[in-house]
């Protein structure tokens, strides 16, 4: 199989300045992923599920460790990579999904999906029409496409941040309980979706407030608990 991600003896902490104390997230975390793979991350609440995507995304510096990237232009440590290089490859191939959206005012619903498109280099009609289907997909309706998201519920803003986040194939994505505001409908869309991108070669980091939704997508779980086994097969482990 061909690794696409190998995350190394990774650990992050926060500093509580105010406390005069550290904090840690997780400590020595090491896997990997490879093209068309599927891992969960599981734990309970505050285990640092979160903050380890937010780590290999780049969102977070961590305090030691490697995370091994490689993309096409060679493999690159994303721990210590410059912030431009990292901005690039956001770009690119490395996707980042969450279950909030940041809406541009006065930017409709069908622009902000159409946005990577235009990006890779689509004409402006085609990558609308794309986006429409997108978002039609995961339930949005007609009339909201040329709305605005920033008056939306939570709920459909989540649909339009999906349709975005999906719309073109990333070598690696990683996704932060994009489930958590979606209803039965769209979250077998986002499954269905999924799973195209996986047979796609995309490799998949998640975690989930659902997991039973792509149970069937999932190769290994990686337990962040303390002292629990790194990786844990599938088939022997519950969810």
């Amino acid at each position: 199989m061909t690794q696409v991600l190998e995350i190394d003896r990774l650990t992050k902490g926060f500093s509580l300045h105010h406390l005069e104390k550290d904090i840690a997230a997780f400590e020595d975390i090491s896997f990997s992923v490879a093209a068309g793979e599927f891992v969960l991350l599981k734990g309970a609440n505050g285990a640092g599920k979160s903050t380890l995507l937010r780590t290999l995304y780049r969102s977070y510096l961590p305090l030691s460790g490697e995370i091994r990237f490689h993309s096409s232009h060679g493999m690159i440590d994303l721990a210590r990579a410059a912030d431009v290089d990292v901005a690039h490859l956001r770009r690119t191939e490395i996707g980042f999904v969450t279950q909030f959206l940041t809406a541009r005012p006065r930017v409709s619903a069908e622009a902000i999906v159409a946005e990577p498109l235009r990006l890779a280099g689509w004409e402006h009609e085609a990558a609308l029409k794309t986006a429409r289907k997108a978002l039609e997909t995961f339930g949005v309706k007609p009339d909201l496409w040329a709305a605005y998201p920033t008056t939306f519920s939570g709920g459909e803003q989540q649909k339009v941040n999906l349709a975005r986040a999906l719309i073109l194939p990333q070598k690696l994505l990683m996704l932060d309980e994009p489930t958590a505001s979606l209803d039965a409908n769209a979250r077998r869309a986002l499954v269905a979706r999924l799973q195209e991108l996986k047979d796609q070669g995309t490799a998949m980091i998640g975690v989930f407030h659902h997991p039973d939704d792509v149970i069937h997508l999932i190769d290994r779980v990686v337990d962040l608990t303390p002292d629990a086994a790194p990786q844990e097969d599938r088939d022997d482990v519950a969810l």
